[in-house]
């Protein structure tokens, strides 16, 4: 998948947010990186074994106060190769790990923590089978 298509997907999967959450989030960028850096990986703790998805790195909402202003915005960065290896490199499983990484991301945005996150993304997932 070229970086314009997994590009579209990104925002394909920031627009599947719902709108009142989708329209308070807040000095964010996106960012489409190949892998995890090496200071990201460390920063995570992760072995040769193990990689990310996504990752989010700022002030959650939940912990900015009065003195938040003028800064540097947060960052969400989507990494494409371990999309794209978790996915197989199938389409409809890639647009849905992009979708799934994005909403967790978001989710640490917004304040909720590792648990948290897994958490809504199970009742996410069961609220959609329910759907079909």
């Amino acid at each position: 998948m070229d970086d314009a298509a997994f590009e579209k997907l990104v925002w394909e999967g920031i627009g599947e947010i719902p709108e009142p959450f989708r329209d308070k989030i807040q000095n964010v960028a996106f960012i489409i990186e190949d892998e995890p850096s090496r200071a990201q990986r460390e920063k995570m703790k992760l072995d040769s074994h193990h990689t990310l998805l996504g990752l989010y790195e700022g002030v959650p909402q939940t912990r900015r106060g009065v003195h938040y202003y003028m800064v540097l915005p947060d960052k969400i960065t989507i990494f494409k190769k371990p999309i794209l290896h978790a996915a197989q490199n199938i389409p409809e499983r890639v647009r849905e790990e992009v979708a799934e990484t994005v909403w967790h991301e978001i989710g640490h945005h917004f304040g909720l923590n590792e648990r948290e996150v897994r958490a809504r993304e199970q009742e996410r997932r069961a609220a959609r089978k329910k759907e079909k």
